[in-house]
């Protein structure tokens, strides 16, 4: 394993929120408000968070103490940290060739990063930045022989890890995406190009790294289509709904480990566990699917207190902070996942955003953890508050 690397953050943007701002003054709103927001009135986006910080953790003041240890196994690696870089689409949308700067980040300090199927990077770049290390997230085609084509793809990037998400059965509707032009099929108005003339550093770096496209998904894609035609395509490509006939054949052609993403309740993640899957990711798509439904956090405790030792419980969706983290870990998860936050941090400092964004969360933590007085990110439950 190549030596980690130090932990550094630019002082400037000491948090998640202050990385957001920056973001949201750096990219066309379009691009922003894809980013940043979820699904009809956007009540789980806040509630997500929101419910993450009602749990509180009770320091041990007078317990003999030596350090905090952030490492922490999973999946029989040893990661810096217990969170990762989730999956996100259209990431080079948001910040041109942003897949790659936080893939380069991840590798160097030693956390997973997940690459999306509908990413503007494929399976091959990032497999090569991050040396065989990064995970893949499968959205599930319609046509089988795509799907044994990207499972033998991913297999010999050496992904370890594949992610199935099953929380997209139907399109979210977003009213932001709608009116901004960037629901299937997209289209570039106006209003969208004058944003983009506002903000010259965003368009450069477009310019400098061409027109993002979803690079994984080339080789079954007609050519020269154009955007309705597109869209359709993106639509039949594929099949939405995941159910357990899906899912057995790719446990049976998929020699790693294999993660359901998007699990919302304890049904699932017992039909999970019957199907023999390696790990569940507890997360409701950080709000961009299911406004009425559960924060995370709420199903993840649940999941975690009766299938924690059976199955590997993860989770996103929330999670802004270093103590987020904590919180989540102290209610039962085994290794969190954030998207947005590492997007906003690419987004306003560029190619340095990655690097920033995990030496701050890792700082972020590690406090938390020496102001406890825990010593390994696995005991964290011992200090949880039962309020």
């Amino acid at each position: 394993m190549r030596n980690q690397k130090q932990i550094a953050f630019n002082p400037k943007y000491p948090s998640v929120d202050l990385l957001r701002e920056k973001a949201r003054k750096r990219i066309p709103r379009f691009a922003f408000e894809y980013l940043d927001g979820g699904c009809n009135e956007e009540v789980s986006i806040r509630k997500n968070t929101r419910e993450i910080r009602d749990v509180e953790l009770i320091p041990h003041y007078l317990d003999t103490y030596t350090q905090a240890q952030l490492e922490t196994e999973l999946f029989g690696h040893t990661y810096s940290a217990p969170f990762g870089i989730a999956p996100v689409g259209l990431q080079g949308l948001m910040w041109p060739n942003s897949a790659e700067i936080l893939a380069k980040a991840a590798v160097e300090h030693n956390v997973p990063f997940v690459l999306s199927t509908v990413s503007t990077s494929s399976i091959e770049s990032i497999s090569e930045i991050t040396e065989g290390k990064a995970w893949y997230q499968l959205y599930h085609p319609a046509d089988l022989a795509v799907r044994n084509d990207m499972i033998k793809r991913a297999q010999a990037a050496e992904c370890p890890v594949m992610v199935l998400l099953c929380d997209t059965p139907t399109f979210g509707f977003r009213p932001k995406e709608i009116k901004n032009g960037l629901s299937m099929p997209p289209r570039m108005s106006i209003r969208n190009m004058l944003q983009i003339l506002g903000k010259p550093q965003w368009a450069f770096e477009t310019l400098r790294h061409g027109q993002p496209n979803f690079e994984t998904l080339k080789p079954y894609m007609p050519g020269n289509l154009n955007l309705k035609q597109l869209g359709q395509f993106m639509d039949q490509m594929f099949s939405k709904r995941m159910d357990m006939e899906k899912i057995k054949p790719i446990r049976d052609l998929w020699k790693g480990k294999l993660v359901l993403k998007g699990v919302a309740c304890e049904h699932d993640a017992e039909l999970a566990l019957q199907m023999g899957l390696d790990g569940i990711i507890v997360s409701n798509h950080g709000g961009r699917q299911l406004d009425a439904g559960e924060s995370t956090i709420k199903p993840m405790t649940r999941i975690a207190k009766n299938y924690g030792d059976k199955i590997t419980v993860m989770m996103d969706s929330g999670l802004r902070s270093g103590p987020d983290v904590a919180r989540c870990l102290a209610s039962g998860a085994q290794f969190t996942f954030m998207g947005r936050s590492f997007m906003y941090g690419a987004a306003a400092l560029g190619k340095a955003g990655g690097d920033h964004t995990i030496s701050l969360l890792k700082t972020q933590l590690k406090q938390v953890m020496e102001q406890l007085g825990c010593t390994k990110t696995h005991e964290l439950q011992n200090y949880l508050s039962d309020h």
